[in-house]
Order: C-alpha cells, then sequence, then structure tokens
C-alpha cells in the first residue's frame, strides 16, 4: 500500500474536470474571436493562457499521480518539478500582466493570475521535500495544489468570459446609440 492509494477517484474527478474545462475555453474563445478587441494577443498572454497552462498542469498531474506507482519518491520529484515550472511561469505572467496596454490589472486580476498560482505552485513544490518524511501530509498537500489551480483557472476563465462579453464587445445587438450631430 502507497501514500497514493485511495485518491484515484479525486484524480479522475480533478483532471477529467480539467480536461473538460480546456476543451470549453477553446470553444469560449473561438465565439470571442468574431471580434478581438486591439492588442488581443498581448492581453491574451496574460490572461488567457495562464488559464489554459493551469488546466493542463492539473491534468497533468492527475495523470502523473494516477500512474500505479510502488513508492511516492518518483512521483515526488516530478510533481515538485512541475511546481517549481509553474513558480517560474508565474513570474512570466506577472511581468506579461505588468507590461500589457490592453487592459489595467485590478486587484483581483493579481490575486488571481499572480499570488494563488504562485501559492498552489509553491504548495506543489513544497510538497515534494515533505513527501519523504510526510507522506500522508504531502499528498494532501498536492491534493490541495491541484484543487487550487483547478478553481483559480474556472475563476480566470469565467472573468475573461464575462469581460469580453459584458464590457470588451461594447454596445449591446439590436440597440442604436444615440449620435450627436454635427452644427
Amino acid at each position: 500500500m502507497t501514500a497514493l492509494d485511495g485518491w484515484e477517484n479525486f484524480y479522475v474527478i480533478v483532471g477529467s474536470s480539467a480536461g473538460a474545462l480546456i476543451g470549453l475555453q477553446f470553444v469560449v474563445i473561438t465565439l470571442i474571436a468574431e471580434r478581438p478587441p486591439v492588442r488581443a494577443a498581448e492581453a491574451g498572454a496574460a490572461f488567457a493562457t495562464p488559464t489554459i497552462v493551469h488546466f493542463g498542469v492539473v491534468l497533468l498531474l492527475s495523470a502523473i499521480i494516477s500512474i500505479p506507482w510502488h513508492e511516492l519518491g518518483i512521483v515526488s520529484v516530478v510533481w515538485g518539478l512541475v511546481g517549481f515550472g509553474g513558480m517560474v511561469y508565474t513570474m512570466v505572467v506577472a511581468r506579461r500582466l505588468r507590461v500589457q496596454t490592453t487592459y489595467k490589472p485590478v486587484f483581483e486580476d493579481w490575486l488571481f493570475h499572480v499570488l494563488l498560482p504562485l501559492a498552489a505552485y509553491a504548495m506543489a513544490a513544497a510538497s515534494a521535500f515533505m513527501a519523504p518524511a510526510l507522506a500522508r501530509p504531502a499528498t494532501f498537500t498536492i491534493g490541495a495544489a491541484a484543487l487550487l489551480l483547478l478553481f483559480i483557472g474556472i475563476h480566470n476563465a469565467w472573468d475573461a468570459v464575462t469581460y469580453h462579453v459584458l464590457v470588451s464587445r461594447g454596445k449591446p445587438r439590436g440597440i442604436e446609440q444615440p449620435t450627436r450631430s454635427k452644427e
């Protein structure tokens, strides 16, 4: 019996949710692409791409941890590398947020695009160090990190869609805006 026994259902649920949400995000981006805002690529690198990356990491972690490992050592090294890679990527996202000019990020943006992902990836990295001595807490920590990334992705996807639908798209269809005549 390994420390990962009993986690199968958790990772099936979390991983399949992440996979489905990746597909849904592609559908949404396709629908929004009809009327892209100015500098959409710049904003997409800062706001949309990280959402797909977080969902992809959750799917990757779920797949890796679902492999029938005989011991926790190797798998914890892998999820630790994923955690460190995610921390580096989060710093790249922070820079992209800062330099893009399409939208001025507010605190909520910094929280859900930088601070919480950094915390989730740090939890993944820390759990790798915990695993040799504290296997059970390490498995709960990596599970919490995966779940946090899933919820961050859900929040960010919803935030992006509502922004594009309610703010970026301009006036509602079928409603004419009054124009000022030249005198």
